[in-house]
């Protein structure tokens, strides 16, 4: 890399502001700033009380019930209580100022608690499912009048829970999966009911295992895109919808920029998008003015929050991190 008088090294904090990366060491945390999700503390609060009402009266009248479907759902709304405990301490983990250690704080406490709730599911599913596979066997009666009441009422429940996070769910994979275990489990409850409904009216038993296992394979279903996206979140992926060649573009088209290289978008946080990139502008940048705007502009079409540019002056400066693909 070419001595300090070809570089020009600014960061842009969240506010678009530039700041020398030397001179940030002086004002400390202090003049960290944090931008955290919108905060769903009241819809996490309900959903868990409810939900683990829901649990107990599940598991007392599908035993009563003698019910592997009323058992199996109990069972997947235990792991939306555990879920959404995780997805809320995540939540709030997030807001906590960056320190020497963390330096972006624990924003990517949102990913992980993404990945422990598709952890979850996927346990609960093969618990349910190796039950359901046994009853299949030997199918045992059920009292079909309890448990449509019982899923009935989880219908109530989990529906009105995933309404309190529908808003919030195509911005925040975290706020997503609370989301989509909620609506999920409308849905099976609903199968419960129509279940324990034909059982009662055809007196066909193997058909409460069998609901068993569609409400596995519906969970597996639901789970794919969350354990994907929260997997490639964890590996710095760049966020999903992000158009890495239109980011090329649009900073290659930037007056004075001749060249790019080194560019990279990865997630902070599961709200929150940071780009690094070094851009070769032969007649040197505009100062301060070319370095806010390119930031801006990056957060309003791009919505990448946390932008860290280097400007070279020299082509042929020989920067060890060109091209994109060296080590």
């Amino acid at each position: 890399m070419a001595g300090p008088d070809h570089h020009e090294h600014r960061h842009h904090d969240h506010a678009g502001y530039p700041h020398d990366h030397g001179h940030d060491h002086a004002h400390g945390l202090g003049h960290a700033h944090v931008h955290a999700p919108t905060s769903f503390g009241k819809a996490f609060a309900i959903g868990i009380s409810l939900n683990i009402a829901l649990v107990v009266a599940e598991a007392v009248y599908g035993y009563i019930g003698n019910s592997t479907a009323l058992l199996a759902d109990a069972g997947h709304n235990l792991s939306d209580v555990l879920g959404l405990v995780v997805a809320w301490g995540a939540s709030i983990a997030a807001r906590r100022a960056p320190s020497g250690r963390f330096t972006y704080g624990l924003r990517a406490s949102t990913i992980l608690a993404a990945l422990a709730n598709a952890a979850f599911l996927l346990v609960a599913t093969g618990a349910i499912g190796w039950e359901a596979i046994l009853r299949l066997r030997e199918p045992e009666p059920v009292a079909g009048v309890t448990v449509m009441v019982v899923a009935g009422v989880g219908i109530l429940i989990n529906g009105f829970t995933a309404i309190l996070f529908a808003r919030g769910r195509k911005n925040d994979i975290n706020i997503e999966g609370a989301y989509l275990h909620m609506a999920a489990d409308a849905a099976v409850s609903l199968g419960v009911v129509v279940s324990a409904a034909l059982i009662t009216w055809t007196g066909w038993l193997w058909l409460d295992p069998l609901t068993s296992l569609l409400i596995c394979a519906i969970i597996l279903w639901g789970t794919t895109s969350l354990l994907r996206g929260s997997i490639d979140m964890s590996m710095a992926a760049a966020p999903k919808g992000t158009d890495l060649a239109a980011i090329r573009a649009f900073l290659l088209a930037r007056p004075g920029v001749s060249a790019i290289h080194d560019l990279h978008v990865w997630p902070i946080s599961t709200t929150e998008t940071a780009l690094t990139c070094h851009l070769v502008m032969p007649a040197g940048s505009t100062g301060d003015a070319f370095l806010m705007e390119t930031a801006q502009l990056l957060k309003t079409s791009f919505r990448v929050g946390h932008t860290t540019i280097q400007v070279e002056t020299h082509p042929d400066n020989g920067c060890a991190l060109a091209p994109d693909d060296v080590a």
